[in-house]
């Protein structure tokens, strides 16, 4: 089953990849995200576990924790980023961030590409509409706001990156 998500976001692409590009910051910028440990950094791409909440009863601020492995990794010249799940309700998961001009030319269109083909499709349909789309969908709403301000403020500072490079 492959699923895309998009936003269009008010600031330049790359600034939106800047913000993004580094999964072990989410949690310092998305309130959804508990963790994201490093669990090995050898190999293509780093192994990072991850819990984010999927949102439950959000009024509350209660949610169901959903938890992941996945190698990510970055391509900087194609404004993408990527992630393999491996291991556990997800595994095989391959994700896809595309990073892109807007059709004016004056934003950004960011779409979450999910292809995620378990033995039984039913699965996958389960898993897209229960948490994937979820969690995907408030994670792309936050780095929108983010980098929305960010560039309302014409600075180039990043919440949580002091010393994340350009």
């Amino acid at each position: 089953m492959r699923s895309a998500l998009s936003i269009e976001v008010a600031a330049p692409p790359e600034l939106v990849f800047r913000l993004a590009r580094d999964p072990l910051r989410w949690p310092m910028l998305l309130p959804h995200y508990v963790r994201a440990q490093l669990l090995d950094g050898t190999g293509p791409g780093a192994l990072v576990a991850f819990v984010a909440r999927r949102p439950l009863l959000p009024v509350l601020g209660l949610g169901i924790p959903v938890a992941w492995r996945s190698r990510t990794w970055d391509e900087p010249e194609q404004l993408r980023l990527r992630f393999l799940h491996q291991g556990g309700a997800t595994a095989g998961m391959d994700v896809t961030w595309r990073i892109e001009p807007d059709r004016g030319g004056l934003g950004t269109e960011v779409t979450i590409v999910h292809d995620f083909r378990p033995r039984v499709r039913a699965w996958a349909v389960i898993v897209d509409r229960l948490f994937t789309r979820p969690i995907a969908g408030r994670t792309l709403a936050t780095f929108k706001a983010l980098a929305e301000a960010v560039a309302q403020a014409g600075t180039s500072a990043l919440p949580g990156a002091a010393n994340q490079p350009s």
